[in-house]
């Protein structure tokens, strides 16, 4: 997935949130609203020196997930025995062969900069992802299919800033909560529609802050709240 066809999916899913046209960069939506989110690093290669992305930064030697499998088919990873007197032998024959494999993606179709993707489609710069189509800049995503900047989630369809949640629709900043649909700023609930800055209720609509508004003054406040979003930072 390049990068153009990340910033449209990114337009798409930001249109279909908040009903508004955005002109943010890849790097400006990963810096406002993916800041806390564990993505995938840019490392090298260790066997070629190019450029490649994992989870596990921390790791000394990295190889792609590709070049893992042709170093076995031509090389084998096997390597002559040799005579071990203690730890440090052992230590040193596994530092040969022991690199950090990036870009696990398997079963899945136009991935980029992106680690341990399974069954996906057009995945970019996430981890841990499976099931799941039009990802952005996330985390542990499962059966999901447009989302940006969330983590640890599933069922998510046109999602923002989801956490640790499940069958959530058309959402910004969604934490700890399920069935959530056409709200923002939603934590530990449980079947809203339309409710923002909302904590600890069930089974409402039209709600903010805890309080009932009737539709219309609710699509008032609404809109107010949308621009600010998107025009600040916090």
């Amino acid at each position: 997935m390049n990068d153009k066809q990340a910033s449209q999916v990114v337009k798409n899913i930001f249109n279909q949130v908040f009903n508004k046209e955005i002109k943010y960069t890849l790097e400006q939506i990963r810096e406002k609203f993916a800041f806390d989110v564990k993505l995938p690093v840019e490392v090298k290669d260790s066997v070629t020196g190019e450029s490649t992305w994992t989870e596990m930064p921390n790791s000394k030697k990295f190889i792609t997930n590709n070049n893992m499998e042709k170093y076995d088919s031509t090389r084998g990873w096997m390597i002559q025995k040799r005579k071990i007197e203690n730890l440090s032998d052992i230590i040193k024959a596994w530092e040969k062969v022991n690199f950090t494999t990036t870009e696990r993606v398997y079963d899945s179709i136009n991935v980029s900069k992106s680690d341990t993707i399974y069954s996906c489609t057009n995945i970019y710069q996430s981890t841990d992802c499976r099931s799941s189509k039009n990802i952005i800049f996330s985390d542990g995503i499962g059966s999901s299919e447009n989302v940006i900047a969330s983590q640890r989630s599933s069922n998510l369809a046109n999602c923002i800033r989801v956490d640790d949640s499940g069958t959530c629709s058309n959402s910004y900043n969604v934490i700890c909560s399920a069935k959530i649909t056409n709200s923002i700023f939603i934590q530990d609930c449980n079947n809203l529609y339309e409710c923002m800055f909302c904590s600890h209720i069930a089974s409402k609509r039209y709600c903010i802050a805890n309080m009932q508004f009737e539709k219309n003054e609710y699509l008032k406040i609404k809109e107010v709240i949308i621009n600010w979003i998107l025009e600040n930072n916090y």
